[in-house]
């Protein structure tokens, strides 16, 4: 006799790209629990820091081309 999981995994596979996709999402997010609200903003804060940052020219920019290889280099030492 199959498992709750098993079952529920199976009738899931049978439901459209579209419907399995939205099931997952609500189910990923009930993993989550409540959202943290102060997390959120602290975050809104650091990105519009960052942003600023970078439109008004006080840090300089680094091309992931030359991060990745910096990485590489470090990691072969």
């Amino acid at each position: 006799m199959p498992t709750l999981v098993e079952e529920l995994s199976a009738r899931a596979k049978a439901l459209s790209a579209e419907d399995r996709a939205r099931l997952a999402e609500e189910l990923l997010d009930s993993l989550h629990g409540q959202a943290d609200f102060d997390a959120e903003a602290a975050w809104d804060r650091e990105i519009e820091r960052r942003v600023a940052e970078i439109e008004s020219g006080t840090v300089k920019l680094v091309p992931a081309e030359d991060v990745h290889a910096e990485a590489r280099r470090l990691i072969r030492r």
